[in-house]
C-alpha cells in the first residue's frame, strides 16, 4: 500500500512539473491580441498589435485581451498531462 502512494506521489509531483514547463498561447482577433500562459497560469508574454489599438473603443481591446487569455486556458487544460484523470488527482 506505501508502494502504490509513493508511486501516485511521485507521478504526481512528475506532472506537476510537466505543467510547470509546459507553455501555450491564446489568439484572439485573428492575431490581434496573443498571450503566452505558462503551465501554473502565470501570464508570460502579452502582444497587441497596433492595428486593434484605438482610443475610442477601448472596451473592444479589453475584450480582445480576455478572449486570448481564455484561449490560452483551454488550450493549457487540453494539455494538461493531467487532463482526462480522475477528479481529485
Amino acid at each position: 500500500m506505501k508502494k502504490q502512494a509513493k508511486q501516485m506521489q511521485d507521478q504526481v509531483l512528475k506532472m506537476q512539473k510537466e505543467m510547470e514547463a509546459l507553455e501555450v498561447t491564446g489568439i484572439a482577433g485573428s492575431g490581434l491580441v496573443s498571450l503566452a500562459l505558462s503551465g501554473d497560469k502565470k501570464l508570460k508574454n502579452i502582444s497587441i498589435q497596433p492595428d486593434c489599438v484605438d482610443p475610442t473603443d477601448v472596451e473592444g481591446l479589453q475584450d480582445l485581451i480576455m478572449a486570448a487569455y481564455e484561449d490560452a486556458l483551454a488550450k493549457l487544460e487540453e494539455s494538461s498531462p493531467m487532463a482526462g484523470m480522475p477528479f481529485g488527482f
